[in-house]
């Protein structure tokens, strides 16, 4: 286990606002290198490229334990491969790591990296783990410095009025979104009612009465 990310330990390609947390609030422990296990996946005809893409996952990612997300009983305990399937409609895709808590879905790795969950149906949340990791930095970083935090649900999600604000496109947005304001953050998440057919699971959370610093932390577009 490593207690101490910083430097190299942090996965490249996040914002200075999501390294800092990766390396306050992160720890990383021992997970089994995918490559133990690729005859047993070769021998269940999981295509080698795939492999391949659980492979770099599990070096890059595998192991690490941030703080829980505000929505789907807080994520993965820690990320790490598991299952490979594939489908008809969506292509392969595999496990990113265990749940937290008991949630009708798992979570996986899409067939272009994308970052999602998978009822029924596949529902990517973000292009990327990046985009994940940015998302969870973010909401631990606008709870801190906000004036007040709003949620609302269901059909109030649909009367948010975001015209004036931009994309936060440093979380890669898919099902769910961040939105800037002159003074405001909003995170839509949509994913968990989309993959789970429920519309009240549309949720927003509004973090008021943010200064420059609050809006972005150092990080520009």
């Amino acid at each position: 286990m490593n207690l101490n990310l910083h430097g190299s330990a942090i996965p490249s390609g996040l914002t200075r606002r999501a390294r800092s947390f990766v390396s306050v609030h992160g720890v990383k422990v021992d997970v089994p290198p995918v490559e133990e296990h690729r005859q047993w996946w070769l021998d269940r005809d999981v295509p080698a490229e795939v492999i391949d893409s659980m492979a770099a996952f599990q070096q890059r990612w595998g192991g690490l334990v941030l703080p829980p997300s505000p929505m789907y009983n807080g994520g993965p305990r820690y990320l790490s491969v598991d299952s490979a399937e594939a489908s008809e409609e969506d292509g392969w895709s595999f496990e990113a790591g265990v749940q937290r808590a008991a949630v009708p879905y798992s979570f996986r790795i899409g067939p272009s990296g994308e970052f999602g969950i998978r009822a029924d149906r596949w529902f990517p949340l973000h292009a990327s783990v990046e985009g994940w990791v940015e998302s969870l930095a973010l909401s631990h970083h606008a709870a801190f410095w906000a004036r007040q935090v709003t949620k609302v649900t269901g059909r109030e999600v649909d009367g948010l009025d975001l015209d004036g604000f931009e994309p936060v496109r440093e979380v890669r947005g898919l099902a769910d979104t961040w939105w800037r304001g002159a003074d405001s953050l909003v995170a839509v998440y949509t994913g968990e009612a989309e993959a789970c057919s429920w519309p009240a699971g549309r949720t927003a959370w509004i973090y008021s009465g943010l200064d420059a610093w609050g809006l972005r932390a150092g990080v520009e577009d």
